[in-house]
């Protein structure tokens, strides 16, 4: 039995897993404090004492980037603005956020409405945090005020997660899904696992259909046969 109240496998050995995908949760106690983010959850937890209204998070993907930013955002009330949907002034204007968020401010195509968004911010007094995979350069923004503008931005980094992260994540992981995980089958995980808490997440969510399928408990075996199916694919 892999969960909690989970029936058995049918006679085959396998049964049809219902694909139930376990929604993200993007609240503060969610979040697993490590060295690789400390500093960014820190700079987070300051806000308003920050040493600007406007704030860059930089770091790879699956860092825990959008995370952060959900938390920020709860905490400041922040309108959370689509890269590639900015609003006008004339839109700024009239709703006149108090903060503002634009997550992956790196695939912003349009760059004179985010300068325009820049300058409202300067003007209103609003906060703004942005998160970003590297610090912008010249071959990323093409408008010298925005680069220029971008620069002065102060910025925290926040690592990919190292292998004690990963481990924690995905024990909260397993948890979550009430998976009986042998501690071989997680330390097989945590080590050969892409750094990237969406990778955790996916591989999770696949080691359940399996373990489920199969009506067994996640054991080192399965996490590697598994493994090899994700890496693959």
């Amino acid at each position: 039995m892999t969960k909690s109240g989970a029936p058995q496998g049918s006679e085959s050995g396998r049964q049809l897993p219902l694909d139930l995908p376990a929604t993200p949760r993007f609240g503060r106690e969610e979040f697993l404090s490590a060295p690789s983010n400390r500093a960014a959850l820190e700079m987070i937890e300051r806000w308003p004492d920050w040493p600007d209204r406007v704030l860059t998070l930089i770091g790879p993907k699956g860092a825990g980037k959008s995370h952060l930013c959900a938390i920020w955002a709860g905490r400041a009330g922040a309108r959370a603005i689509a890269p590639d949907a900015l609003p006008t002034l004339e839109q700024l204007a009239a709703h006149a956020p108090p903060a503002l968020l634009i997550d992956d401010v790196d695939r912003v195509a349009d760059e004179t409405a985010l300068f325009h968004l820049l300058n409202f911010v300067n003007e209103s007094g609003a906060f703004l945090l942005m998160s970003a995979s590297r610090a912008p350069t010249a071959e990323d923004v093409r408008l010298p005020d925005l680069l220029s503008r971008l620069r002065r931005a102060p910025a925290v980094e926040i690592g990919a997660p190292d292998e004690e992260l990963m481990r924690a994540v995905l024990v909260k992981l397993f948890a979550d899904r009430q998976l009986i995980v042998e501690p071989p089958a997680l330390a097989f995980a945590a080590l050969r696992l892409e750094r990237s808490l969406d990778a955790a997440r996916s591989y999770v969510a696949a080691l359940d259909r399996e373990a489920l399928a199969q009506g067994r408990p996640v054991t080192r075996a399965l996490a590697a046969k598994v493994m090899e199916k994700f890496v693959q694919d």
